[in-house]
């Protein structure tokens, strides 16, 4: 227990002193006016409180990502609760903090535009690109996990589920952002902080179990994974939304169109990734805890974290707690689900500039999403997840490349943003050359050794390229 304490402690310290320190770094302008005044148009662009858009940022970032990632990386032993603490605070909320805060200093751009602005033009074709398939991948990886679940949870046909979940995304993704996301919400934010909060109280005090047995401090630096699975690089891809997120990067900007004030920032973006890291570490350790270490959870997994969530669930809180848990989870995903096509239609909407105050726009933009979305759901689950991770990694590299790009404009602290980009870089680059079945299947010595030189390679081409264009501030576009 008192290593998940730490844990937890450490995240929270990392809020009020590192988030503090990158907050002083980006250099917040509370007399600016952000885009939710500059550009309100009722759709979009639209003024809410700061907790208001704590939580939606909160619920459009979680998924089922904070969950299945570190269910899959407990796999791998403590050590994954370790990268979730580490990862979170240095890389996946600074990730997160800048891709929304260069959103408000741009109008409420999405992460293709900030890219093309601060890396060239090459990045933002290639991240309009990439930031579209990976919306679609996350759209549907949220339809078939939630659906799977409600399946299981009421013996009803997924099939089934998977439409009705598809009706509801296409009617939150078109509709005003106030309507149906900033009315419920809060009250499903409610809902996760009793999941997450029930479920470690509950194997606090549960009898049977114990919080992380048998494990000590040397178990953290350790690969204990049953089948012998290296833990490098396939932890950091693996775990992914628990520490860092590209897919958030693609979510920020929804928020940056509706907070108030550049203060609200470090609680909004910042916060939320931290809040998301307690959410995983939570699941990293009921996941190790409730099947008693890393076999116990290979058997109780068999193959599906869904598996894990269902028995803990229902196992620590009984059949209405575990249902309130379960719901929860199935809420997290839907809540990110819409939102990632809600962001598919924006960026397409900026693509082709193409304003969106019109409900015909909305639709001519957001059904083609939707078909390609209804396709991508007939290819197994397991080949969606495994590109998703990939495709998700990559996304946040660019970003933390963009957000570095930004800091040398401004002759500020650029590392860091600079670092976890090498590191990032350097894992997925790894992870791709050594993949037999999204890579190369080059062997893990050889990876690494290209990933490193690709890593440096790309680091002197990012400092040489941005050095002398110099900026003071940014001036927010006019919109349309």
């Amino acid at each position: 227990m008192m290593w998940f304490l730490l844990c937890v402690g450490l995240l929270i310290g990392g809020y009020f002193i590192y988030g503090t320190f990158v907050e002083k770094i980006f250099g917040i302008n509370n007399k600016r006016q952000t885009p939710a005044y500059a550009q309100t148009d009722g759709v979009d662009y639209v003024p809410m409180s700061k907790g208001k858009v704590y939580l939606i940022q909160l619920l459009n970032i979680a998924g089922v990502g904070p969950i299945f990632g570190p269910i899959l990386g407990a796999l791998y032993g403590p050590a994954a609760m370790l990268w979730i603490v580490i990862g979170c605070i240095f890389a996946g909320a600074v990730h997160d903090y800048f891709s929304g805060m260069l959103s408000v200093r741009n109008g409420g751009q999405s992460v293709p535009n900030l890219a093309g602005k601060y890396l060239g033009k090459g990045a933002k074709n290639f991240m309009n690109i990439f930031a579209i398939i990976l919306l679609l991948l996350v759209g549907v990886v949220f339809i078939s996990a939630p659906a799977g679940l409600l399946g299981k949870l009421t013996g009803g046909s997924v099939g089934l589920f998977v439409g009705i979940i598809f009706v509801y995304y296409l009617i939150a993704t078109i509709v005003p952002v106030d309507k149906i996301i900033g009315r419920l919400y809060p009250f499903f934010g409610a809902l996760l902080l009793f999941m997450s909060v029930g479920l470690t109280i509950a194997i606090v005090l549960s009898s049977e179990h114990t919080l992380l047995p048998g494990f000590e401090a040397g178990d953290f630096l350790q690969n204990l994974n049953p089948d012998n699975a290296p833990l490098w690089p396939a932890l950091f891809i693996t775990i992914a939304c628990g520490a860092v997120s590209g897919f958030h990067a693609t979510q920020s900007p929804l928020m940056a169109r509706c907070v108030g004030n550049e203060s609200n920032g470090r609680f909004v973006f910042y916060g939320a990734m931290i809040g998301e890291g307690i959410i995983a570490l939570i699941w990293c350790a009921v996941a190790l805890s409730f099947f008693d270490g890393v076999e116990g959870l290979k058997a109780g997994m068999d193959g599906n974290p869904a598996n894990v969530v269902y028995g803990a669930s229902t196992g620590l809180l009984g059949a209405v707690g575990g249902f309130m848990a379960v719901l929860g989870v199935i809420i997290l995903p839907i809540t990110s689900g819409d939102t990632a096509f809600r962001s598919a239609r924006l960026i397409l909407s900026e693509y082709f500039n193409m304003p969106q105050t019109e409900m015909p726009k909305r639709l001519m933009l957001a059904i083609p999403l939707f078909v390609i979305g209804a396709i991508l759901t007939q290819v197994d689950f397991g080949v969606i997840w495994r590109y998703f991770g990939v495709a998700n990694q990559a996304t946040a590299v660019m970003m933390l490349w963009t957000a570095s790009a930004y800091l040398l404009r401004h002759n500020k602290l650029h590392w860091i943003c600079t670092i976890p980009a090498m590191f990032m870089t350097t894992v997925v680059i790894s992870f791709l050359l050594n993949s037999s079945t999204l890579g190369a299947g080059l062997p893990m010595t050889v990876s690494t050794i290209s990933g490193i030189v690709v890593t440096l390679l790309v680091t002197a081409l990012v400092i040489i390229k941005t050095k002398g264009r110099n900026e003071v501030d940014e001036v927010i576009p006019e919109e349309g």
